[in-house]
């Protein structure tokens, strides 16, 4: 069975919806999001933290569509083009304002599916968070061993919960273990090719609602930051599990290829910009 996996990376993306805090013009919402020191804060995450994880995947088969606006400043889309033209897994899609973010999502996601793959495993990415060097491998092996879930109904959310919540402010770092179950980091969206919908089509937090779900909880797959840009700020619910601080930077180095290092170097940019 050919299965795709297909993700989504909003960058900065102008829309007046789809987001956690509202603007009530879409003048509003460029001037908040195109903010020179805010663009250059994004792409501080989206470099250091995001895209190690992604240029370093165990299985290389896979799609993360870049999405931004056609007016993003420069030298932002520059160098979402540069990232583009260098690594064939990321494509930039150039979507312009839309009144509904869903069809938005829809129209930078539809231009990339494979007509010959069965089943699409839908992901969405945020630019401050990271998955594991093997998401994409494990994400197809796990599908594989529960996919009878998902030929009952076309439709199967499988959630790799267990990570690590990096708190950055104050120029330092803290990091936080915990299983937190369909955080939208290393969750996919099992769907058939026609579907026209993608993983933000449907509410994380409310996913039983439309399909079958599977947790895996081993081995640490995510890493999520919360900051001050974040548009969702807090750690939220979830179960602690303990790791010491040796291990934890030696997985930080084995499952995502980050360094303790230069994530405390981040966050006394993040701190000095």
């Amino acid at each position: 069975m050919r299965v795709q996996m297909l993700g989504l990376c909003r960058f900065s993306y102008l829309g007046l919806r789809g987001y956690q805090r509202h603007h009530a013009t879409i003048e509003e919402r460029r001037a908040f999001l195109y903010d020179p020191a805010r663009l250059a804060r994004r792409w501080l995450w989206l470099r250091t933290v995001a895209l190690p994880g992604w240029l370093a995947q165990t299985d290389p088969d896979f799609t993360l569509v870049l999405m931004t606006g056609p007016d993003l400043p420069q030298p932002w889309l520059s160098n979402l083009r540069d990232l583009a033209a260098r690594h064939p897994q990321l494509r930039l899609e150039l979507v312009p304002p839309m009144e509904r973010h869903l069809e938005a999502c829809e129209a930078a996601i539809a231009p990339h599916i494979d007509p010959a793959a069965e089943v699409i495993g839908h992901f969405r990415h945020d630019d401050d968070d990271a998955v594991a060097l093997d998401y994409i491998a494990r994400a197809k092996a796990d599908f594989a061993q529960v996919r009878g879930l998902w030929q009952a109904e076309g439709r199967l959310s499988l959630d790799h919960s267990r990570g690590l919540m990096m708190q950055v402010g104050a120029g330092s770092v803290r990091f936080v273990p915990r299983i937190a179950h369909n955080m939208g980091v290393a969750l996919t969206i099992f769907l058939r090719p026609d579907e026209g919908k993608t993983a933000l089509h449907f509410n994380h937090t409310k996913l039983p609602l439309w399909m079958p779900g599977v947790a895996v909880t081993r081995p640490l797959m995510f890493l999520r930051g919360i900051h001050g840009d974040s548009d969702s700020g807090d750690i939220g619910p979830g179960i602690p599990w303990e790791i010491a601080p040796d291990a934890l930077d030696r997985q930080l180095s084995a499952r995502f290829g980050l360094a303790r290092m230069d994530l405390e170097g981040l966050a006394q940019r993040l701190a000095g910009a």
